[in-house]
């Protein structure tokens, strides 16, 4: 490891930064070193990647202290913040703000931060096309982490900011993918309409990043958007029909009506789903994805994806 350059990744356990981990060890004659950022060193996870050739190291995003240690010696540093597990957009900023210093004062020569479009800037908070969240959101988690962005900054430290695109994991484990209908149909729902909405698998997002790093301080200060493919709805359940053998018709709602499913999210998610479809054209210029494509030539296609995953979606 003493020969190459140290990639420390936070999340690393999970989608994002797993999918970075492994294509760092995937590619050993790469110049780079993967080094596992995560809270339990114990986890089933964590061991995995220690045994597939990564340094693991103990740190929480919540302690910048831990972060600077954890961080010591690294070349570049990948981060991401866990809003599903809290659903505070105040903590994703404090966690950001922990990030973007720690790898001020260890020294950290590129990072990549996977932010989002603080969709404030697009539809203000007096806009009363969509209805404000926590007080002084739009879109949280979308929000917090675009607000988060000026932590790096003004920090100095060179940063590329990565925005990730809807995974088509969620339709595995977040519950959006089809459901059966009183008519025995399945049925997949979005408020998107007509819009492309541009999405990716996750592992890509991590390979997407690595491309980012081989690349070098080409892409400092630049915004990067992740995407495998651009479809809309009906294309999306389309491609479904195709891999399952069994039909799946597209259920275009209102937003309104999404945002009144009542599970926890939907409000937030229904925001979301309207922002890809208001700002369609905006939301998918800057997830290019030949640009995608070029960082990373193993990037999926949504029938590519389903090939390796329509097994795994649970159909209710």
């Amino acid at each position: 490891m003493a020969d190459r350059k140290v990639i420390a990744v936070v999340g690393a356990t999970g989608a994002q930064g797993g999918g970075l981990v492994r294509a760092i060890l995937a590619d050993p004659a790469g110049g780079f070193a993967a080094r596992a950022i995560t809270r339990d060193v114990n986890s089933d996870k964590a061991r995995a990647l220690a045994r597939a050739g990564a340094e693991v190291v103990a740190a929480d995003v919540d302690d910048a202290a831990s972060l600077a240690r954890a961080l010591s010696g690294a070349y570049g540093a990948y981060f991401v913040t866990f809003f599903w597990a809290h659903f505070s957009p105040e903590k994703e900023m404090a966690e950001a703000r922990n990030m973007a210093n720690a790898a001020k004062a260890a020294g950290v020569q590129h990072v990549i931060w996977s932010s989002l479009e603080d969709t404030r800037k697009f539809v203000p908070l007096s806009d009363p096309r969509m209805p404000t969240l926590q007080g002084k959101y739009k879109v949280p988690h979308f929000d917090a982490k675009g607000e988060a962005d000026r932590y790096f900054t003004e920090a100095g430290v060179p940063t590329t900011f990565l925005y990730p695109s809807f995974y088509w994991e969620n339709l595995i484990h977040f519950g959006a993918g089809p459901k059966r209908g009183p008519d025995g149909v399945l049925y997949f729902t979005l408020c998107t309409g007509d819009a492309k909405m541009a999405g990716v698998a996750s592992e890509d997002i991590g390979r997407v990043a690595y491309g980012i790093f081989k690349a070098g301080h080409t892409w400092v200060g630049q915004t990067v958007g992740v995407a495998g493919e651009q479809l809309t709805g009906g294309q999306m359940a389309a491609a479904m029909t195709r891999a399952l053998g069994r039909e799946v018709r597209f259920n275009s709602v209102t937003p309104d009506a999404y945002r009144a499913f009542g599970f926890p999210g939907a409000d937030e998610l229904g925001n979301m789903f309207q922002f890809y479809r208001d700002f369609e054209g905006d939301v998918n210029a800057v997830r290019d994805v030949a640009r995608s494509r070029a960082l990373n030539p193993a990037l999926q296609s949504f029938d590519a994806w389903l090939a390796q995953n329509a097994a795994k979606i649970p159909l209710e």
